[in-house]
């Protein structure tokens, strides 16, 4: 009987990684903004305002930023890519035989890592895949999106970004009440985010409330300092 494996999330693609840092960033940025803002005896209006900028201009730079990040390193990867594929052309007989001293380092076999070798040797292209995976640790074919990174961050941003503000734009007035609507925010977020990693969500949950206190706790000394 054939045992089906287990689904795997994918950890390659770029847009869980902007996600979670988008949305994190968001709700980090505007409780602690509100925090620092309403701590200075801002009034609501001034709160909203403050908050529809953070929201607005964070998730620009988290877009554009994303965008960047990921594009320029799969740019350095293909430089790299390019380089290789040119040693695998000019020399080899060289490049092979690095691919059996990695692979007997590791136990394999001699004769059958040669053989390999040997063989990916007359195949520059598919040497290059070995290789990258090798010694760059990349995948060719499957690098990170640039544009599913900078979409997924500047979305999410905006996501966690509102959700401090929610309370303020529904009417209501209470510093406290905007500040613990986004820690529940928070601990949602954690909680979500440990079901692709695999940590306890109470933990992955508290953990992201604690980050988010700390800073709003630290904001709101300071807004309260320069009143």
């Amino acid at each position: 009987m054939t045992i089906a494996e287990p689904h795997h999330t994918d950890v390659s693609g770029g847009w869980l990684r902007a996600a979670t840092f988008g949305a994190m960033d968001g709700l980090v940025t505007n409780i602690a903004l509100i925090a620092g803002v309403g701590g200075g005896g801002a009034a609501r209006n001034t709160l909203i305002l403050a908050g529809v900028a953070g929201l607005v201009a964070g998730a620009i730079s988290m877009g554009i930023g994303e965008w960047t990040s990921v594009r320029t390193q799969n740019e350095q990867v293909a430089a790299e890519l390019r380089k290789e594929l040119h040693e695998l052309r000019a020399n080899p007989e060289g490049e092979a035989d690095e691919l059996v001293a990695m692979w007997t380092a590791r136990g394999l076999p001699f004769p059958l890592a040669r053989q390999v070798a040997d063989v990916l040797k007359e195949r520059p292209e598919q040497a290059l895949r070995v290789h990258a995976q090798e010694e760059l640790g990349v995948v060719p074919d499957e690098l990170p999106s640039p544009w599913a990174a900078a979409v997924s961050s500047f979305v999410c941003f905006a996501v966690g970004a509102v959700v401090p503000l929610l309370t303020y734009l529904l009417g209501f007035d209470s510093l406290w009440l905007a500040l613990g609507v986004g820690g529940a925010g928070l601990f949602a977020a954690g909680a979500v985010v440990s079901r692709f990693t695999g940590r306890s969500w109470l933990f992955s949950g508290a953990r992201q409330l604690a980050l988010g206190a700390l800073a709003a706790a630290v904001t709101y000394l300071i807004g309260s300092l320069f009143e």
